[in-house]
């Protein structure tokens, strides 16, 4: 059901709408952009009337065969729903809709100008807390070292062997396992 709905209700339609465009034929371009208006409006409504009448037997079914309807160019059906109730009910509230959508548009232009000025706000504090948490925990590493420790990182330009790095291992362990496999190794050679 739903491939035939997107090749039917879809593909097939866009298709023509692109032929019609292409040969510039105004009555059939006004019949498709009709077309498209009804889908429009159809699959808005098939967002609800799906969750409420999915358990209709044959629902999806109907469906199908209402936009088959819609297409059909025996019962032109979109052009009768056009011109029936859609031209009439968007000619009556137009000024209404057209005032609504400019105001939609100017809140959300607001909108997104108040969240980008906080995003920008939020992003800079985070920069300014990374920044200051990241010379803290700097200057915290610095103060752990001893100055023994700062010697041998300054390095003794006599000593050619990098200072060696404790590493602290459990108490089962006395050697690490590099060195235990190498003496091993070196005692089975010998043997």
């Amino acid at each position: 059901l739903f491939f035939s709905r997107l090749i039917f209700g879809t593909l097939y339609p866009a298709y023509y709408s692109y032929k019609a465009v292409k040969s510039k034929d105004i009555k059939e371009y006004v019949k498709w952009m009709m077309y498209w208006i009804i889908f429009a409006l159809f699959t808005t409504a098939e967002t609800f009337t799906d969750i409420f009448l999915c358990w209709f037997p044959f629902y999806y079914e109907l469906k199908i065969a209402f936009v088959a309807w819609l297409l059909s160019p025996y019962t032109k059906g979109s052009s009768l729903l056009y011109r029936k109730f859609v031209h009439p009910t968007l000619s009556s509230k137009e000024k209404e809709i057209d005032d609504c959508l400019v105001q939609a548009k100017d809140r959300s232009y607001d909108a997104l100008v108040h969240f980008g000025k906080r995003g920008l706000n939020v992003a800079a504090t985070a920069a300014v807390m990374a920044a200051s948490k990241g010379q803290g925990a700097l200057s915290e590493r610095l103060r752990s070292f001893s100055m023994q420790d700062l010697s041998t990182i300054r390095g003794d330009s006599s000593s050619t062997v990098p200072p060696s790095v404790t590493v602290r291992t459990s108490s089962k362990q006395s050697q690490p396992k590099t060195s235990r496999s190498a003496s091993e190794g070196t005692g089975s050679s010998g043997k």
